[in-house]
């Protein structure tokens, strides 16, 4: 069985230079028996080699990752959480330097991974900080039980388990688009253990469903989730996520999503992410913000096409976007503050970490 490990891919993304890429880069491991696993080498070891792959007659078909990840590899810093016989994956970095004590929590969205946060968790540990990044169960290599009733709420019961198993006191939460949503659900319901927020692009701040966007129940959830592909997954991002703007780094997120799908338990994969867009759809936080107490930052691409499901409202309904959202939103906050990142879209930590990462480094350290 061969295993495969490819080059960093040409990309806008600066090197890392830590002692765990270095060790990274220069080790080779065996595969597992079961199957190749995509690895990633060199820098901060978030590429993949996706795009080198892509390139080759065997890629046509989606290599089939397994429902839980189990063939795409983590980087070392990743740890297992298990509750209620639930089992969360979460990445653990410890701040490199001098400790600050201060502990952030990074909180993926729907398309997305931990690992799609893995370069800025890098460099904020290099800052000092414990920085914890959690799969959620439903997602990527967590837990996705059968028949299992997702709300926000209980997505923020099992993240907050873990943070206390993991010994985190009062954290400061940085979620990114359905993560948004999960921050301010979970600073709602435990304030006291939340020192600040930093939103990315999130959903939730409108009421698409008040807004004109038909309700989509679970059978049509799952016959939409029937037909999602690497191709597909590709033309959406490309639409909504990178305002047409495709560059081959991004197609190894790509694969990580759709090679969930390709094998022969793709569809546990599929009804957990059409039961977790049905609690999207229904469970927004538009009327709460004004109860939340932390100071909140909202880091906004202004290129964002994303209106969760706003492609099937009625001609004429006028469901609003991520950044038109966001303007409201910054002023329903007791303590908000909007800043505006032109040029990029719904994802500005994969478009350009460098300077995705300087924003949320001066909103984390300005609102302790």
């Amino acid at each position: 069985m061969r295993w495969f490990s490819f080059p960093r891919p040409a990309g806008p993304f600066p090197p890392f230079t830590g002692p765990q890429a270095r060790r990274r880069s220069s080790r080779r491991r065996r595969g597992p028996p079961h199957g190749p696993v995509l690895r990633f080498v060199g820098g901060a070891g978030v590429a993949f080699g996706v795009a080198a792959l892509l390139a080759t007659p065997a890629a046509a078909q989606t290599i089939p990752l397994g429902a839980n990840l189990e063939r795409f590899a983590y980087p070392p810093e990743l740890r297992w959480f298990e509750a209620d016989g639930l089992r969360m994956a979460y990445l653990d970095f410890a701040p490199q330097g001098r400790a600050n004590g201060r502990t952030l929590v990074l909180l993926h969205g729907k398309n997305f991974c931990a690992v799609t946060w893995e370069e800025t968790a890098r460099a904020l540990a290099a800052r000092g900080y414990r920085v914890i990044a959690p799969d959620q169960v439903g997602f990527c290599k967590s837990s996705k039980p059968a028949g299992f009733q997702y709300s926000f709420a209980a997505l923020a019961s099992l993240t907050r388990q873990l943070l206390h198993q993991a010994g985190a006191g009062p954290v400061t939460l940085i979620g990114h688009s359905t993560g948004g949503v999960l921050a301010i659900r979970y600073a709602l319901l435990w304030p006291a253990e939340v020192r600040s927020l930093a939103l990315v692009n999130p959903l939730g701040l409108n009421d698409t469903l008040a807004e004109g966007v038909p309700y989509a129940g679970l059978a049509q959830l799952r016959a939409e989730e029937a037909k999602t592909s690497a191709a597909t997954i590709r033309g959406y991002q490309l639409k909504n996520y990178y305002h047409g703007a495709w560059r081959p780094a991004y197609d190894r997120w790509v694969q990580m999503l759709a090679g969930q799908y390709a094998g022969g338990d793709g569809g546990v994969v599929r009804e957990a992410q059409a039961r977790l867009s049905e609690m999207i759809e229904t469970q927004p936080v538009a009327a709460e913000l004004a109860r939340v107490r932390q100071p909140v930052t909202l880091l906004i691409g202004q290129e964002d096409k994303t209106a969760f499901r706003g492609n099937t409202a009625a001609a004429g309904a006028h469901v609003r976007a991520v950044p038109e959202a966001a303007e409201s939103a910054a002023r329903a906050f007791r303590q908000g503050r909007l800043v505006r990142l032109a040029g990029l879209g719904h994802a500005p930590q994969v478009e350009d970490p460098a300077r995705f990462g300087a924003a949320l480094i001066e909103a984390v350290e300005e609102r302790r």
